[in-house]
């Protein structure tokens, strides 16, 4: 964690706004209206303050200013902050954004000497958690999730925190996690407050962590419903799989990185002097968050293999039904055998029948007395033999 320093003087902090040669363009640009001339002196308390007037409370959800766990000061502005805080250098500031315009994250910047790579990502946003150290100055980038039980999905929130000496800066993209609990949490603990931002940035990471547990329970409940309608036969299942396995791939690139991210803090333990009740604090959410990402990791493999057994039970299904296609195609060919065979039958009489029906005058059946007997008999005959034919090839 970061020792605490004394905070600069006003002319100390416009001489590190001066050193352009570290700063980006966009950075420069911003502030190259602050900046001070080279030939005139630094510019007094008051004309330091005019510098960050301009900026109104816009995204600022809450500024305090603490001392010893305590509050002792409630900003409306990030002017006003920077004013409170300089004029109680062994105070602490705490400034809550939500989705803060470029102005006001150049001018913490500007104020607190942040390092351009991290401001680019906390305005860019969509980054992936990591933890990373610019001098004096942690920068920490979590992604917190929230289970919404209306349309049954996980909402994924973006949180980036600047921890400095004397200084916690936090930046949210998205509706969660809500940081307002985290704040009134601390400022009832003033004993653990005042151990300073480290203190809260672990307050933040289990708020963030403890967050999870909801979601973990809601996709459990997603689990079991999705192999109750497997094995019901809903048509609508697989897309439901693979919203819910997409989903799975988010909350593990959420979970994931935070194992080696608690990790690499508490190795820094003994090097940054961590007191040993915050260790504690800090051991037991890395213990959560390991615990969360295995079931994140064993969620998704039921659900890869739940879709394995519903593309098995999909293809079972098909099966199932060309079989009962290829039986009612039978079944129909056997009809229609029948059918056929019996036209046969009665076709062979009505052929006779015309035959001796044409009356002309020279037919030589027509003056023999047992003509008509062997004409009905023919037909029988007839008949009989086209039924033993059919009948010994079953078409009968």
């Amino acid at each position: 964690m970061p020792e605490r320093r004394a905070r600069p003087a006003p002319a100390d902090r416009a001489d590190k706004t001066n050193r352009v040669s570290r700063k980006p363009m966009w950075r420069r640009a911003a502030a190259a209206a602050t900046e001070a001339p080279a030939d005139p002196p630094a510019p007094a308390p008051a004309a330091a303050d005019a510098r960050t007037d301009s900026v109104e409370a816009g995204s600022v959800v809450q500024a305090a200013l603490y001392r010893d766990g305590v509050r002792v000061a409630t900003p409306a502005t990030l002017a006003e902050t920077f004013r409170e805080l300089r004029e109680q250098p062994d105070g602490m500031a705490w400034i809550g954004l939500a989705r803060p315009t470029e102005e006001e994250i150049l001018s913490l910047a500007a104020e607190f000497d942040l390092h351009p790579l991290a401001v680019e990502d906390a305005m860019e946003a969509h980054q992936r958690p990591k933890l990373e150290r610019y001098g004096d100055t942690l920068f920490v980038v979590l992604r917190a999730a929230r289970y919404l039980d209306a349309s049954e999905e996980v909402d994924f929130g973006e949180l980036h925190v600047f921890l400095g000496p004397d200084f916690l800066i936090t930046v949210r993209h998205g509706a969660a996690p809500d940081l307002s609990a985290v704040r009134r949490r601390m400022e009832e603990t003033p004993e653990l407050l005042s151990l300073g931002p480290e203190a809260v940035l672990y307050a933040i990471l289990d708020a963030v962590v403890d967050g999870y547990a909801p979601v973990v329970s809601g996709v459990q409940n997603d689990i079991d419903e999705i192999e109750t309608e497997v094995f019901g036969g809903d048509p609508w299942v697989s897309r439901r799989i693979y919203e819910l396995s997409r989903e799975m791939v988010e909350f593990q690139r959420a979970t994931r990185p935070l194992v080696g991210m608690l990790h690499g803090l508490m190795a820094g333990f003994a090097k940054y002097g961590t007191d040993d009740e915050l260790q504690r604090y800090l051991r037991d959410v890395a213990d959560h968050v390991t615990h969360t990402s295995e079931r994140v990791d064993g969620f998704r493999q039921a659900l890869t293999d739940i879709l394995t057994v519903n593309a098995t039970l999909v293809t079972q299904q098909q099966n199932a039904e060309m079989r009962a296609l290829a039986e009612a195609g039978f079944e129909q060919n056997e009809e229609i055998k029948k059918i056929s065979s019996w036209a046969a039958i009665l076709f062979a009489p009505t052929l006779v029948g015309t035959i001796y029906g044409m009356n002309f005058e020279h037919m030589p059946e027509l003056g023999w007395t047992l003509g008509y007997p062997f004409a009905i008999g023919l037909m029988g005959v007839v008949c009989a033999s086209l039924y033993v034919i059919f009948k010994r090839r079953d078409w009968l």
